[in-house]
């Protein structure tokens, strides 16, 4: 065992008196596929996300290719990140491409966030040469709300067209003469909200004619298109999604996924939750509210298989996390808030949540990536700073591609007040390269726990990865103390097929064994 726990001031006394929670690693019964893309980000026209978080221009004294920041790329590569949804959320159902490509663009004023000009410096093709930077593919959302059929269908000829149509000209006319791939395409955002109140009936007759019409003109490349499903328990609208797939003829239009948008802790405008300075009861509290996400999709997947049995169609998760009260003195609709341990810990137990159902469950987009919600990375002018949960997806990248080993353990409890939660989480999978990584999630905050991993298979080895933690619950990083919550690293030793840890008090550990 490594000396993580001397390093976070736990005495071996403390920690050996706790009782070991005993693990079976099923390596015989390996299950679904975790997809990449379950760890996907989204980047929404938003608050200071992509003006100054992404996008500084050319001509800015910070470090940048192309107008996008170098630092930003940089962290974001190591996330190895699969697609990043774009350019919204609420703004997508009022956003119009042309608006921003070519020389001239056209500013509005963004009614979705805080009614302040956007001057559409950043659009499809800057989007894509971030995408290019960072290595991630594209999930476009397009305009179901108040645009037209025909303008998202020239958006995508703009995009995807192999052949010299007068669009594809145009895109190489802007210094982009090959195609882009779209990996995804969003039809809508939250139409039964923000994207035009729509009833399940409504929304349905409008997603046929973009499912149709609205396509992928490179022949060579898959498009995956997503409808928008609901925000929570709501199995109306799924059914109203899924009957009206069910009951497609021929090549009348196809979809090959349904969205799910689920929050924690949101409660209203604004929201009162606080991202600092808060106590074990908070701590408590929104843990217990994220484990939700297990039962909704359950629930959701159920609803589906009563029409898609096969599991073709995917459940995708693409809004997610934390949506907390905005930072003091911050516009409260940039919803710009602080990101701590506690925060990491929810990152780790929906991921895990995802992994159990990956038979249905191949996509989600954590909102959102730099500066709003429960973002990877905080910027301020010139600096930079990686958040607790910035630390968890990259401690989760050899789940990336992995298979789904099942787990046999006893979770026991954590209780505070009137707040049960399980102890532990745990997560097991083989990696793309054989390997076998396992996740171990610490959800109590006063004690360590004690891990006795059985590996059948797997007499002798050692396993490395790292531990993430921090003094207190509420412990952020800072532009002053960036480093408050930052992994470590932990090496073990497999014997006898066993791997046994010990691991501080709220925390999350990966490690992969050799």
């Amino acid at each position: 065992m490594s000396g993580i726990l001397l390093a976070l001031g736990l005495s071996c006394a403390a920690a050996a008196a706790q009782d070991a929670i005993a693990l079976q690693v099923d390596t015989a019964q390996p299950g679904a596929k975790i997809d990449r893309h379950i760890f996907g980000q989204f980047m929404e026209q938003l608050g200071t996300q992509i003006y100054n978080g992404v996008w500084v221009g050319p001509h800015s004294k910070i470090p940048n290719v192309h107008g996008i920041r170098k630092d930003v790329v940089a962290a974001l590569r190591e996330l190895h990140v699969p697609d990043v949804r774009w350019p919204g959320g609420c703004y997508a159902d009022q956003y119009h491409w042309r608006d921003g490509v070519g020389k001239t663009r056209t500013t509005r004023i963004n009614t979705s966030w805080g009614d302040v000009l956007d001057t559409n410096a950043f659009g499809t093709d800057e989007y894509f040469d971030f995408l290019r930077q960072i290595g991630a593919q594209a999930y476009i959302s397009v305009n179901l709300g108040s645009g037209t059929v025909e303008e998202a269908a020239d958006w995508l000829e703009y995009m995807t067209a192999d052949k010299p149509t007068t669009l594809a000209k145009q895109r190489a006319a802007n210094g982009h003469p090959a195609p882009y791939k779209v990996a995804f395409l969003g039809l809508g955002n939250e139409s039964w909200d923000c994207g035009g109140l729509m009833t399940p009936t409504e929304y349905t007759a409008r997603m046929r004619r973009f499912a149709r019409f609205v396509n992928n003109l490179n022949p060579a490349e898959k498009m995956a298109k997503i409808a928008v499903g609901p925000g929570g328990p709501d199995t109306d609208w799924t059914d109203a999604v899924m009957s009206t797939w069910q009951k497609r003829h021929g090549w009348s239009f196809d979809i090959d996924g349904m969205s799910l948008h689920s929050y924690t802790v949101f409660d209203g405008w604004p929201p009162h939750m606080p991202s600092t300075d808060f106590g074990k009861k908070e701590y408590a509290e929104v843990l217990k509210e994220t484990l939700k996400m297990n039962g909704l999709l359950d629930q959701q997947s159920a609803e589906m298989d009563k029409y898609d049995p096969e599991k073709k169609i995917s459940l995708v998760v693409d809004e997610w996390g934390t949506w907390l009260a905005p930072m003091p003195g911050s516009n409260p609709h940039f919803l710009q808030q602080q990101n701590s341990l506690r925060d990491a810990i929810l990152a780790a137990l929906n991921l895990n949540i995802f992994a159990r159902h990956a038979d249905r469950v191949r996509a989600a987009n954590i909102a959102q990536m730099v500066n709003v919600l429960q973002a990877m990375i905080l910027t301020d002018g010139p600096k930079m700073l990686l958040t607790p949960t910035y630390h968890v997806f990259k401690m989760y990248v050899p789940f990336q591609d992995s298979t789904f080993l099942p787990v046999s353990y006893d979770a026991g409890s954590y209780t505070f007040e009137n707040f049960t939660l399980p102890r532990v989480d745990v997560l097991a999978a083989k990696t793309k390269d054989g390997k076998i990584a396992v996740s171990l999630t610490n959800i109590d905050p006063d004690k360590p726990a004690e891990f006795t991993v059985s590996l059948p298979g797997v007499s002798a080895g050692t396993a490395h990865g790292q531990v993430l933690a921090a003094p207190h619950v509420d412990s952020v990083n800072t532009f002053t103390a960036p480093n408050t919550v930052a992994p470590k690293p932990m090496t073990a030793q497999v014997s006898d097929g066993k791997l046994t840890v010990t691991l501080p008090p709220a925390s999350v550990t990966v490690l992969t064994v050799d």
